[in-house]
């Protein structure tokens, strides 16, 4: 788990956006950490559903240069200075007409915004307000040393076969610049995940694993487009990564239908932790979106720390929000469900009605009221709802108990020969 920062903080400084080099690159830095990745392209003009595959952009260069010689807005100095897909310019104009071209965030004085603009070419700076308000009236040079032209669009899926075709499904996305939470925390997190299954459970898994890195929402549109009907058909739970390095609460956002086996096990690993928020599909905003949407509907839940925080899409979203401490955090929950889903089972009672758990001298000799204990209760509940359809999973959201003491307690009445 150490190596996630250093993961990170390796991919920070590239460029990334919804297509070029910067997307290849940090795919190409995930494949060496999982070479079970592999690249899928969809070619500009493409059309996938209602949508068509852009042009591919990339960029060298960008700066603001007043007449004095002095530079602003600079490219090489933070890559979130550019518009996204800012189309290629080379000008000379006065403050005043460059203005309109400068975008920032009032109500952040102090920060950098991220914006993009990906299917209008138009081309921008970013700067703080603060900044905005310093810059000295006069001629300014505007270069912005980019292309727009045909290519792909790239992304990365891997599928870990197990012993069953169903699918426990990890999407994380791999388009945004530099920010640290709102974009590598959840690639990052993926692959520590994926390198958890092959270690713990490959070739005994229990259940198939599909993970993709894509470009978001685009991306998610275009993987659908070629493997939904046998994502439909086999995803049973699954998880949108975003957002997951930093030490605040947990959160997440429920699936569309609200009640798949992803929100329960969700919902159950948090069991315990303070402040856990829990958004209504309503508030979904990242790849969740795509996956369950109408005639999709896969069972799908959006993980995070921080949903909405004040760093997020500014250059403030670095290394001070994203923790070491934080990304293991979030990992130890994944892994919780992975455990949960791989040892998960269906307990069944071994016999017709409820057991005689006196004879087991599990039960007091003598009948009394308020002699029933705690642990002796759960095990009751338990065997009332081994029926052989409700999962353990299922079981312990309707007792209202963490999976893992529903699990010891299903381990114990089977050691008994009461479950199966």
């Amino acid at each position: 788990m150490s190596k996630m920062i250093k993961w990170a903080k390796d991919l920070f400084p590239i460029c990334r956006s919804i297509t070029g080099n910067g997307t290849r690159r940090t795919l190409s830095y995930f494949k060496k950490l999982n070479p079970e990745f592999k690249t899928l392209k969809f070619p500009t003009g493409k059309k996938v559903f209602d949508w068509v595959i852009p042009k591919e952009w990339n960029i060298k260069n960008a700066y603001l240069e007043h007449e004095s010689g002095k530079r602003f807005a600079e490219f090489k100095k933070s890559n979130l200075h550019i518009v996204g897909y800012s189309k290629p310019i080379r000008a000379t104009m006065n403050k005043k007409k460059l203005l309109k071209f400068i975008h920032t965030q009032k109500d952040q004085p102090n920060s950098v915004p991220y914006v993009t603009s990906y299917y209008k070419e138009t081309w921008g700076f970013c700067l703080s307000e603060n900044e905005k308000k310093k810059l000295p009236n006069g001629n300014y040079k505007v270069v912005i040393d980019s292309n727009l032209k045909k290519g792909n669009l790239e992304l990365s899926h891997a599928i870990l076969k197990g012993e069953s075709n169903k699918e426990i499904f990890f999407s994380s996305y791999v388009c945004h610049p530099s920010m640290a939470n709102n974009e590598l925390s959840g690639p990052v997190l993926l692959n520590q995940i994926m390198r958890y299954v092959k270690s713990k459970y490959l070739k005994k898994s229990k259940y198939t694993y599909r993970f993709i890195l894509i470009p978001e929402t685009i991306g998610s549109i275009a993987y659908l487009s070629k493997f939904s009907n046998i994502m439909k058909s086999n995803i049973i739970c699954g998880f949108n990564l975003t957002c997951v390095g930093d030490e605040r609460a947990y959160s997440y956002v429920s699936s569309k239908q609200g009640n798949t086996l992803a929100d329960k096990s969700i919902k159950n690993a948090l069991k315990g932790f303070k402040n856990v928020r829990k958004y209504s599909f309503l508030e979904r905003g990242s790849d969740e979106r795509q996956y369950c949407a109408p005639g999709i509907d896969l069972p799908i839940c959006c993980f995070s720390r921080s949903k909405r925080y004040p760093e997020y899409h500014t250059n403030k979203d670095n290394f001070n929000v994203v923790t070491q401490k934080g990304l293991e955090g979030s990992f130890k929950i994944m892994k919780k469900i992975i455990d949960g889903l791989e040892t998960g089972t269906y307990p069944i009672a071994n016999s017709y009605c409820e057991p005689n758990l006196s004879k087991r001298k599990l039960y007091p000799t003598f009948s009394q009221k308020g002699n029933i204990s705690k642990i002796l209760k759960i095990r009751m509940d338990l065997i009332a709802y081994s029926d052989g359809k409700t999962n353990l999973y299922e079981i312990a959201e309707i007792l209202k108990l963490p999976y893992i003491i529903l699990r010891k307690e299903y381990n114990f009445l089977k050691s008994k020969k009461i479950l199966k």
